[in-house]
């Protein structure tokens, strides 16, 4: 049985880095993407995962990486994990820069890497029966919020992205997965998106029972790429219990209701 290799980008901290793990645990040879190389060291150390830097922003970045996969075996998965988000403005006081930032993060440098990716991608599935592209977006692609802006303008365009790539790979055994996470606590996240304000970022969580973590949706991504290679899981929206929707969030202990 062939050992399946998959490319996990934003692989140096939260969601990318779990899955790195993750899937390594589950047998899979993992190439571990990201921009911090000494990050990726350290989970290459631990867990045998290559490491690999690149800013998926710079075309010449992702070049460099699909000619160095092109040479060292082959790719039956592209895990898209590495996206992000700055400021939590109002439309009318958008920062432009951070905006662009978004959209090069999230949506460009995923169609990057399915352009430098897609022939190694389908060589794999001609020999190996399938391939799978998978994608974290996120809720804010389904829902928009006060502040959100910008994110869900990027993460609705990534979204979009991977609904048109699934429709343009029918008839081919490529798998197309987008993985839709809610609130998730990650170190780094939100207090990224509030550029650095720790206590600001501890403010989002406050009293939320047992929001997502990096590692639940790992697992999620892990068994979406393990089912069987018929199965297509086109979307899989996931939120903690607390959140029943993008702006319904219960802060404080949960508790079954009781019956007068």
């Amino acid at each position: 049985m062939t050992t399946r290799r998959a490319v996990v980008t934003g692989a140096s901290s939260g969601i990318g880095e779990e899955t790195a793990r993750t899937l390594r645990a589950n047998g899979w040879d993992v190439v571990a993407v990201a921009r911090r190389a000494d990050r990726l060291a350290e989970l290459e150390a631990e867990t045998g995962a290559v490491a690999f830097a690149a800013d998926l922003t710079k075309a010449e970045d992702v070049a460099a990486l699909a000619e160095w996969l092109e040479g060292s075996g082959p790719v039956h998965s592209l895990v898209h994990v590495a996206g992000g988000a700055r400021g939590a403005d109002r439309v009318e006081d958008g920062n432009a820069a951070d905006w662009t930032w978004m959209f090069e993060v999230n949506v460009l440098s995923a169609q990057r890497l399915v352009s430098a990716l897609l022939p190694q991608l389908r060589r794999a599935a001609a020999s190996d029966s399938h391939a799978d592209t998978l994608f974290v977006t996120s809720t804010a692609a389904q829902t928009a919020y006060a502040g959100g802006g910008g994110y869900n303008a990027a993460k609705a365009g990534e979204s979009m992205l991977v609904s048109a790539l699934r429709l343009e790979l029918n008839g081919e055994p490529i798998r197309v997965i987008e993985v839709a996470p809610g609130m998730v606590l990650t170190a780094e996240f939100t207090v990224n998106r509030l550029g650095g304000d720790h206590a600001a970022a501890e403010r989002v969580y406050d009293g939320v029972e047992a929001p997502l973590t990096a590692v639940d949706v790992a697992d999620v991504i892990s068994y979406a790429l393990n089912a069987p290679g018929h199965v297509n899981l086109d979307l899989i929206t996931m939120r903690p219990v607390a959140q029943s929707a993008q702006h319904l969030l219960a802060r404080g202990p949960l508790h079954p209701r009781q019956n007068d």
